[in-house]
């Protein structure tokens, strides 16, 4: 029997007959292999790795969108071998990896040369949705799913399309990407090419594709152009919507072409003639015209005067009489108003209206009615610091100033005698139609107390007059209050009064005593202030005596005479009781 040798392989033999086993494959652990699928049992596929060992795919990894579906017997697949051999023996592989391996190869390369993937849209999440990019799961944000935001993405998913790559963080195993970037500069492409083939002042149709409230979006073929809401017709145009309406084939004109932004600005009016031309032949200045109030603001109301040709009434333009109303209570939108053209400016297009001056002149007609003199009454509408208005005829009001209102009190005192709502009589004494004033006084109904008088006869005088008084006249005061400090008195026959202090009371001290004196009690005292222009009257009964002292010491003796002062008194006095007494036996 021939003998045999036991031959035990080092670890080298091993190595090499590993190497010969795995051919040129180069299959480690951590790496991508190709197998061969040799059954299907039940969920899994069997594949041989050429290891002398077998490994088991779960078929639903063959599964999913974009994918080859699951696989035959025969077929070669590519799987990740994550161990050679298990505790059963078999290899762990896994197919899901192995695309992933290869698909963040493919897109790493992709995103450094800034190229558009492939993927489907096929989960929604927080705030976006998950793509598949053969194999490998990016994120779409919402904001990236379109250029419009869209309600509903339902049939953009399990479709294939472009994506660009935002962000890739392979460590982290994060992709976000973009579908809005790949239309933007698809767009971009297609708008740079229709725009060069457009011109401004070139007129083309096109699609209302939209409407906003300052004016409609155009389709031109592919890019859109804004027609102005003022660029829609010459007319005042409230909303786009009275004119256009969403699908409407339009003729326009290109105003403006931005090739930087690709913004174009479209009119529809410039198709039509302009009715500004010659505007001011055809509105001459202070011609009257009717017009009908199209819109109504806070300054003043638009009046078209034809289609395409509007004016502005401001407000205050509106009314003579009504200030700081607005405008909506004199005038109502629709209205036919008559007006008058105050000034044309066809540069700025635009024309200042007048509708008061279609009207009479309110003050002119109350100076036509009320000429200065004129005793007029009205109604207190108003107290200021500085005066009464007055409610007159012809819906304007005057003014009393304080200085007006009497003659003989301060305007600051007088003007405490009225209310709001009392009816007043007044004198007109000013009126500036140019500056709308109208001033009244209140006593100038009354004379002038002050105001000197033609001297009248002697049987003819009932009283003193300002002519008769002046400073050191004697008169008779009537007493009309008695106070702690003096006491009121009036001149008798005139409208004068004064106070007398209590020092002027009398000559001696101890007769300085306002409660010696009674209401009604006349009294004889001298005038020691008269001041026409200040309107101003001081009465002392002192100086009075201090006076008649005086005058009895120089003509009925004197202090060397011997003669005592009550004597000269007495005999002045008794002179002073005849005197009158003569003077009525000789009348």
């Amino acid at each position: 029997m021939a003998s045999t040798s036991t031959y035990a392989p080092s670890r080298e033999d091993f190595a090499a007959l590993l190497d010969e086993s795995y051919g040129q494959n180069e299959a480690f652990e951590g790496s991508v292999i190709k197998g061969i699928v040799v059954a299907i049992e039940k969920d899994v596929a069997v594949v041989d790795l050429g290891l002398k060992t077998e490994g088991r795919v779960a078929l639903k990894e063959f599964q999913g969108p974009g994918r080859e579906g699951p696989p035959k017997v025969g077929d070669e697949v590519e799987v990740y071998l994550e161990r050679i051999e298990n505790a059963l023996g078999e290899a762990v592989i896994s197919r899901d990896k192995a695309r992933r391996e290869e698909s963040w190869v493919k897109l790493e390369k992709a995103f450094e040369k800034q190229e558009k993937v492939e993927g489907i849209i096929f989960n929604q999440v927080k705030g976006g949705f998950t793509v598949d990019l053969d194999g490998a799961v990016a994120f779409l944000p919402r904001s990236q799913v379109d250029i419009r935001p869209i309600r509903d993405v339902t049939p953009l998913m399990q479709v294939p399309q472009p994506f660009q790559i935002l962000k890739m963080d392979r460590r982290r195993g994060n992709i976000v990407v973009s579908r809005r970037t790949v239309l933007e500069e698809s767009r971009a492409e297609q708008r740079h090419e229709i725009v060069a083939n457009l011109e401004e002042g070139q007129v083309i149709e096109g699609m209302v594709k939209n409407i906003t409230d300052y004016g409609a979006f155009v389709d031109l073929g592919g890019i859109d152009g804004l027609l102005h809401v003022t660029d829609i017709a010459w007319r005042r145009v409230n909303h786009p919507t009275e004119v256009l309406t969403i699908g409407q084939t339009v003729r326009v004109k290109i105003i403006k072409i931005n090739h930087e932004t690709h913004r174009i600005s479209l009119g529809m009016k410039q198709l039509l003639e302009d009715p500004w031309q010659g505007i001011e032949a055809k509105y001459p200045v202070n011609a009257r015209f009717q017009g009908r109030v199209t819109n109504i603001t806070d300054y003043g109301a638009f009046v078209e005067l034809e289609p395409g040709i509007e004016g502005l009434i401001h407000v205050s333009e509106m009314s003579w009489t009504k200030k700081n109303v607005h405008p909506g209570k004199i005038v109502a939108t629709s209205q036919e108003v008559d007006v008058q053209v105050l000034e044309v400016d066809p540069v700025k297009r635009r024309i200042s209206l007048g509708l008061k001056q279609t009207l009479a002149n309110p003050w002119e007609s109350f100076a036509e009615k009320f000429p200065i003199g004129s005793e007029v009454e009205g109604e207190v509408k108003n107290k200021t610091e500085f005066g009464l208005f007055i409610g007159l005829d012809g819906d304007v009001d005057g003014m009393v100033h304080l200085s007006d209102l009497d003659w003989k009190k301060p305007g600051e005192q007088a003007i405490e005698d009225y209310k709001k709502g009392d009816i007043v009589k007044a004198k007109v004494l000013d009126v500036d139609i140019e500056k709308e004033r109208i001033s009244l006084g209140v006593k100038q109904l009354a004379s002038d107390p002050f105001a000197a008088k033609p001297s009248e006869g002697a049987a003819g005088k009932t009283g003193e007059d300002a002519s008769d008084l002046k400073k050191g006249s004697v008169v008779t005061c009537e007493v009309l209050d008695v106070k702690d400090g003096g006491i009121d008195v009036k001149i008798v026959g005139s409208d004068f009064t004064a106070f007398v202090k209590r020092n002027e009371l009398a000559r001696d001290r101890a007769d300085q005593r306002p409660e010696r004196f009674a209401v009604g009690e006349k009294v004889d005292a001298r005038i020691t202030l008269f001041d026409r222009r200040a309107r101003k009257v001081s009465v002392s009964i002192k100086a009075l005596e201090v006076a008649e002292e005086k005058e009895a010491i120089a003509q009925y003796g004197s202090a060397d005479s011997g003669a005592s002062l009550g004597d000269i008194l007495g005999a002045a006095l008794r002179a002073r009781e005849e005197t009158p007494k003569k003077k009525s036996s000789d009348e």
